[in-house]
């Protein structure tokens, strides 16, 4: 049997912020009744224990000043690392061969110092409302659903429509296993474009996320988009990258994101490591205060995720960027490109750049109609 801990504590009305903790305490009870948390009940001292120790690594992150984001209480605040990892994995890198995908043309972009000092696609009216994966590792189709929507909206000067995401976790082929096996097991963007290609696209409405790989029930309803073909980004090019989001619209990236579980607010400076493991998408940059501990003014991606409005900043986070720094991107090697978008017998190492692998993969849909 399940037991809800509210105990006599009533939900909060707001969610709880990193102010919020320095003003009152904030116990274990708290936090359950805030986000509605049900265990079993020989669980409940487990994940008394885990929120102990994350509510400790908040406290601590947030003491120190040489960050410039602010970590926080969430709805994954009573999970491992290793849980967490878990409950979201899903994608990354692709080997890419014999695949009908179009380069990105790099004689046309244009110095990155001439394109506009900061973006945000979404004050254009061609992103859609933050959405939330739940348990399944579909980032993947979240991050080709969303580009899906923006690309089309750019292209048919229309609102933007609301895809499915789970047409691409049931019905997207993925007989290479790049990015994992498929569906709730993950995938990757580039293979989800392919299929819009041929299969186009549904509405979420027709065709409701279910949270799990289910066998592909499309038969019968009509698409009600369709792309031509999609392009392919060079690998870890900042000029590319930032040519693409500058005058293109949002791109499908990847990115290392197991330490963003408990991020709250600011631009993230932290340490990611190589493992690119998650689909996103970019949706602008800029340069402005961080609003962490530390404050200055940054350079940063502006990242839309699909873990729910109620995580980060109303569900984006601020990457911090380097690119137009001397000191430029750093890069590392992913030794396990297999849990991001690498292919069954692909390459055992890649290059991953940018703060946390954020350069790495990237791809946008073309040909949009509705």
């Amino acid at each position: 049997m399940k037991l809800t801990l509210a105990f006599a504590t009533v939900a909060l009305a707001k969610q709880t912020t990193w102010e919020d903790l320095q003003n009152k305490p904030y116990s274990f009870e708290d936090y359950t009744a805030e986000f509605s948390k049900q265990y079993e009940a020989e669980e409940i001292e487990q994940r008394r224990s885990i929120f102990t120790k994350n509510l400790h690594k908040i406290l601590e992150h947030n003491s120190d000043s040489q960050w410039t984001y602010k970590l926080g209480v969430n709805e994954f605040a009573d999970r491992t690392v290793e849980e967490f990892k878990a409950y979201h994995n899903g994608k990354t890198k692709m080997h890419h061969q014999d695949e009908p995908f179009v380069a990105a043309p790099l004689h046309e972009h244009v110095p990155v110092e001439d394109l506009p000092a900061s973006l945000d696609w979404r004050d254009k009216n061609v992103v859609t409302p933050v959405k939330n994966q739940g348990g399944c590792g579909s980032c993947w189709a979240f991050s080709t659903a969303e580009t899906l929507e923006s690309h089309i909206a750019i292209a048919t000067g229309k609102a933007p429509g609301i895809y499915s995401p789970q047409e691409f976790v049931d019905c997207a082929p993925n007989p290479d296993q790049c990015g994992g096996t498929g569906g709730c097991q993950g995938s990757t963007q580039p293979l989800g474009f392919k299929y819009a290609m041929s299969a186009g696209v549904i509405s979420e409405s027709s065709y409701p996320y279910k949270g799990r790989t289910n066998k592909c029930g499309t038969a019968g309803i009509a698409p009600v988009a369709k792309i031509t073909n999609y392009t392919l980004l060079p690998a870890n090019n900042y000029s590319a990258l930032m040519n693409a989001v500058a005058t293109v619209g949002p791109i499908a990236i990847s990115a290392a994101a197991e330490p963003w579980q408990l991020y709250e607010g600011g631009v993230y400076n932290g340490k990611c490591g190589y493992d690119v493991d998650h689909a996103i998408q970019l949706v602008g940059y800029g340069n402005g205060e961080t609003k962490g501990l530390k404050k200055q003014k940054m350079d940063y991606w502006l990242v839309r995720n699909s873990w729910g409005g109620s995580w980060g900043e109303k569900g984006y986070i601020r990457i911090a960027r380097f690119g137009g720094t001397p000191a430029g991107e750093t890069c590392l090697t992913d030794k396990t490109p297999g849990d991001g978008d690498g292919c069954k017998g692909g390459p055992k190492t890649i290059e991953v750049c940018g703060l946390c692998g954020i350069m790495s993969d990237s791809s946008y849909p073309t040909g949009g109609s509705a």
